[in-house]
Parts: structure tokens; sequence; C-alpha cells
């Protein structure tokens, strides 16, 4: 495995007396896919947010390509770019087309001529198999079309690493399957992913590794076969058998 782009190393945060992350530590290599999983409110997506620079944590460390996210220097909007965030209820703007959604932070943030964002935007929605929908707004689309824009968005500034948090969760059942298609696509390109999902099909065929957390502390962090077939503690035994029997 390459050197790893983003490390974490002994990450707490709380909300006043309330602790939400308990010393997080671990690192993502290049290229590799990396699911989140664990109960409701075990501090899944605090993780992917402090990771991107959305949440501050008050103690630890964590590196995106060497750079310190909390440091107070750290240009946090150029730091966005390197590492994409996909977000469960999509967060596209609802009076933009497809398109010009993809578009915006191009020119904002890479500084890209209107020109050259639109043949890139084109592409990728072509690539998330929405270049017939370029024109439309989001209102107009399914939630599992407008996942995939979000997707194609994070893409569009030629990401890193990319951080998902719950994109399928906001889904009808039949939409599901479009959008992990699309992620199973892009792990099988090398994208290094981090994933937080309750998707443990998903899990199983795409990623390296899954980290279990409960009550804010990284509980397993083991190969996906390791997990699947010999987890080590009695939560994640306990949280698999009620998962999986469904």
């Amino acid at each position: 495995m390459s050197k790893p782009i983003i490390i974490l190393e002994d990450v707490s945060k709380s909300y006043g007396a309330v602790p939400v992350l308990r010393g997080c530590s671990t690192a993502v290599s290049r290229g590799e896919v990396v699911v989140v999983c664990g109960p409701s409110g075990s501090g899944k997506s605090t993780l992917l947010q402090c990771i991107n620079g959305l949440e501050p944590y008050q103690s630890g460390s964590i590196l995106v390509e060497g750079v310190e996210v909390g440091a107070k220097k750290t240009d946090l909007p150029r730091l966005r770019t390197r590492i994409g965030m996909v977000f469960q209820h999509f967060e596209l703007y609802p009076h933009m087309t497809a398109l010009e959604n993809v578009v915006l932070a191009q020119v904002h943030a890479l500084r890209r001529s209107r020109k050259e964002a639109e043949a890139r935007g084109r592409r990728l929605l072509d690539r998330v198999g929405l270049a017939s929908k370029a024109d439309t707004r989001p209102g107009k689309l399914s939630g599992g079309q407008q996942q995939r824009i979000a997707i194609a968005r994070a893409l569009a500034l030629d990401p890193q690493a990319m951080l998902l948090d719950e994109p399928t969760s906001a889904l009808d059942p039949e939409m599901i399957t479009e959008v992990l298609d699309v992620l199973i696509e892009l792990a099988d390109e090398g994208m290094t992913m981090m994933v937080v999902t309750h998707e443990m099909g998903f899990a199983r065929r795409v990623a390296d590794r899954v980290i279990f957390m409960d009550q804010g502390e990284i509980i397993e962090d083991s190969p996906t076969k390791t997990f699947f077939s010999a987890p080590v503690s009695q939560r994640a035994k306990l949280f698999l058998s009620k998962i999986l029997s469904h």
C-alpha cells in the first residue's frame, strides 16, 4: 500500500461536555477504499467532517497530504478541492441546472474558464449517466440522479480523495443501486474513498478495510474479510448480527 493520504492521530472532539470523538486514530492510503460503519450517533459523520475541515476538533492531529487540517494557517477552501465531500442530502443549488451545479466550484475554487469548466462538467455528467440532464434543475430529478450530480460536482475539482457521508441513506431503495454503481466504478478506477454507509453488500464488494465506530471510538479497523468473518469486539458482532439479518 502506498503512503497514507489521510492520517488521524488521537483525534477527539466534544460538543460542550458531550464527547463525540474519542482518541480516533487511523490512516488511509492512496487508492484505498475504507467503509466507516456503526450505530447511529457513533461519530461516523463527524469524523468525515473533521477530515474535511467542516467541524473543528479539540485535540489530536489530522493530516491530509501532509497538511494539518486544524492549523490556523491552513487554507481550508483549497484543502477541500483536494478532498471531495458528498453529503447525505445532496446539497445542490436548486435554482441552478445540473451542469451549473458542477461548473460553479470549478470556476470559483479552481479559477477554470467557464468553457473549460463546462466541458469538464459535461464529461462528468456523462460519466455518471446523466448527460441528458445537463440543463435540468434538481427539483425535476430523482434523488438518485441528484446524488449522482453531487458526485460529479465533487469529482469536477479533481480531488485526491473522496469522503462520502451516507450517500444512499436518503434514497428510495430502487435508486440506491444507481449511486452504488458509480461508487463501485470509482473504486475500480483507484479513487481513494472513505464512505460512511450501512450498505454492507457494497462494503464487502469494494472496501479494502472497514472501520467500526461506537460512542465516538474506533472499535475495530480491520481488513474487510476479517471484519465480516471474525469481528473482534462483542459490539461489532452484535451490530453485524442485526444489520446482516435483514
